[in-house]
């Protein structure tokens, strides 16, 4: 195991890359998981996946089929060079390395301002209305998040990193 292992999750426009980057401002370790572990695979198996089954509905199917590479989120947890790494983003099959964690970070936030950043996010998840259905259903439901510490993102993004930091020790 590395030295010290977190994850972040939470739902689309919760703050996780925003967090992620400023924790890389800051000078800590940073696995950004939608875009070097994600891809479309079963939960389970592992096994990646074409595209969802004929008359699948596309959305849905998509964010319960988001998944990360177990294999290299073990390999990074592993490395020992860094003092602490955080994995930032969402996956649907993180009970399979949740093992790795010192600790886990759950974001959350108020609707209102849920709505508002996806509002600002035109090229994101939750933007369009069918994927808002989804992702506000999600946050209301907390479907496809692990137990952990919750931290609220209503804040500054410093102040959100802050709140972490604060409870590594």
């Amino acid at each position: 195991m590395g030295i010290k292992n977190y994850l972040i999750e939470g739902g689309s426009g919760t703050g996780k890359t925003s967090v992620a980057t400023e924790l890389e401002r800051r000078g800590y370790h940073v696995v950004h998981g939608d875009r070097v572990l994600a891809y479309v695979g079963d939960p389970e198996t592992g096994q990646a996946l074409a595209g969802p089954p004929e008359g699948a509905d596309r959305i849905v199917w998509g964010y319960a089929h988001w998944i990360w590479r177990v294999d290299k989120v073990r390999a990074i947890a592993a490395d020992t060079t860094h003092p602490a790494t955080f994995f930032c983003g969402g996956s649907r099959n993180f009970h399979k390395f949740l093992d790795l964690f010192d600790k886990v970070f759950v974001f959350d936030i108020d609707v209102e301002t849920l709505n508002r950043r996806l509002d600002g996010r035109p090229n994101e998840p939750g933007f369009e209305p069918a994927e808002r259905t989804l992702v506000l259903r999600y946050h209301h439901t907390r479907e496809y998040l692990p137990i952990g510490i919750n931290i609220d993102t209503t804040g500054t993004v410093p102040s959100v990193v802050d709140d972490i930091l604060a409870q590594l020790t």
